[in-house]
C-alpha cells in the first residue's frame, strides 16, 4: 500500500458532508458541502488547491456507515479507486474515551484523528457484489413490511376476549384489505429474494450449503450471505458468532467475578434470526433436542443453552461452505 499522508474524515448526513483534513494528528482545515456529486466535487478541488500533492493514492477518506446515505460518496470514491475506509460508529466512538460537546465539524475532525492513530489497522472499504447489495434492500424492504403487518394484527388478537365480537368483526373487517395486501407484498419480495439469489450460481451454491443445517432457514441464510457478504468479510466462525452476540464474555476484576454474559453490541436483527433457528433445531433435529434437554436438565440457564446451540449452527454452517458440502446428520440416539 502507498503511503497515506492525508487522513480525511467525513460526518455524513442527508443533506451535507462534513470533511476534515488531518496530517501528521494536525487538522489542515474543514469544509462543509453538499451531499451530492457537486459537492463532493467541489471538495477535491478544494483540497487540491491549498494541497497540490494531495491525491487519491496518499489520501484516506474515513467515514462512519450511515446505510443510504454513504452512497454518493462512496460511488464516487470507487471510481477514482480512492482508499476508504467504513469504519462502525461504535468503535470510533469507544476509541474517542471521553467526549464533550458534539456538531458535524467536530464529528469530521474527531473521525480524521481516529483514521490517522489507527492508520496501522486500517481496513480498505470493497464494495459488495450488485446481487448482495440487491439482497439486503430486499430483506429491509421484507422486515418493515412484516413490522407493519405485527403493527396491525397484534391489536386484533390482543382484544379478543375484551371487546365485544361486533366491535372485533368490524376492526377485523377494517384491517382484512390491508392485511391481506401486506402479505401479498411480503410472499411477493420473498420470491424475489429467492429468484436472485436461484440466478447467481456462486450464491446459489453457498445458500445451499447453508440451508442444509437444521434449523436455517430461507431467512437465516440469506441474512448469514448478506452480514458475511458471502463469507468474505467474515470467514470465521468466532467472529461471526461475536458479531451475532451469540458468545458471551466474562467481566471481572480483582476479586470481582462477573457473570459471563453476551454483549449488547451486536447485530439484534441476525440474533434475532439465530435465536429462532435454534428453537426450530430444538424441534427438528433429534441431537439438538436431546442437547438442549440434557442442559436444562442439569440447571443451566435456559438462555445461555439456547445461545450455544445459536453457535453450534453458526460452526455447522461455516464447516460446511469451508467444506463445499451439505451438512451430513451422523447423529446416533443414546441408548438407555
Amino acid at each position: 500500500m502507498a503511503t497515506i499522508s492525508f487522513f480525511i474524515g467525513i460526518d455524513i448526513s442527508k443533506a451535507t458532508l462534513d470533511f476534515a483534513v488531518v496530517v501528521a494528528n494536525k487538522v489542515l482545515f474543514h469544509y462543509q458541502t453538499t451531499n451530492d456529486k457537486a459537492g463532493i466535487e467541489s471538495f477535491t478541488k478544494q483540497l487540491r488547491t491549498q494541497y497540490p500533492d494531495a491525491t487519491f493514492t496518499n489520501s484516506l477518506y474515513c467515514m462512519e456507515h450511515t446505510g443510504i446515505y454513504n452512497n454518493h460518496l462512496l460511488n464516487f470514491l470507487h471510481s477514482k479507486q480512492a482508499k476508504v475506509w467504513l469504519e462502525h460508529p461504535i468503535h470510533i466512538k469507544d476509541s474517542l474515551g471521553m467526549i464533550r460537546g458534539k456538531n458535524d465539524k467536530v464529528d469530521a475532525q474527531r473521525i480524521a484523528t481516529y483514521a490517522y492513530k489507527n492508520r496501522d489497522e486500517v481496513r480498505l472499504w470493497v464494495p459488495k457484489r450488485d446481487i448482495i447489495q440487491k439482497l439486503d434492500r430486499l430483506t429491509a424492504l421484507r422486515n418493515r413490511l412484516i413490522k407493519v403487518r405485527k403493527m396491525i394484527q397484534s391489536p386484533l388478537t390482543d382484544f379478543e376476549g375484551f371487546v365485544s365480537k361486533k366491535d372485533l368483526n368490524e376492526t377485523r373487517e377494517a384491517c382484512q384489505d390491508t392485511l391481506k395486501s401486506l402479505d401479498r407484498d411480503i410472499k411477493k419480495v420473498n420470491q424475489d429474494i429467492q429468484t436472485a439469489i436461484q440466478n447467481d450460481a456462486y450464491l446459489k451454491e453457498l445458500y445451499e450449503y447453508i440451508e442444509s443445517v437444521k434449523g436455517i432457514g430461507p431467512a437465516i441464510a440469506t441474512e448469514i450471505l448478506i452480514v458475511s457478504n458471502e463469507f468474505k468479510n467474515i470467514n470465521e466462525p468466532k467472529k461471526f458468532a461475536c458479531h451475532a452476540g451469540v458468545v458471551p464474555f466474562s467481566y471481572s476484576s480483582g476479586k470481582y467475578k462477573g457473570k459471563a454474559k453476551t454483549s449488547n453490541k451486536a447485530n439484534k436483527q441476525l440474533k434475532a434470526l439465530l435465536h429462532n433457528g435454534a428453537m426450530s433445531a430444538i424441534q427438528h433435529s433429534p441431537e439438538i433436542k436431546e442437547y438442549y434437554l440434557r442442559k436444562i436438565s442439569e440447571g443451566k440457564n435456559e438462555m445461555l443453552v439456547i445461545n450455544n446451540i445459536c453457535n453450534k449452527l453458526i460452526h455447522r454452517v461455516f464447516s460446511c461452505v469451508h467444506r463445499k458440502e451439505k451438512y451430513k446428520d451422523f447423529y446416533m440416539p443414546s441408548v438407555a
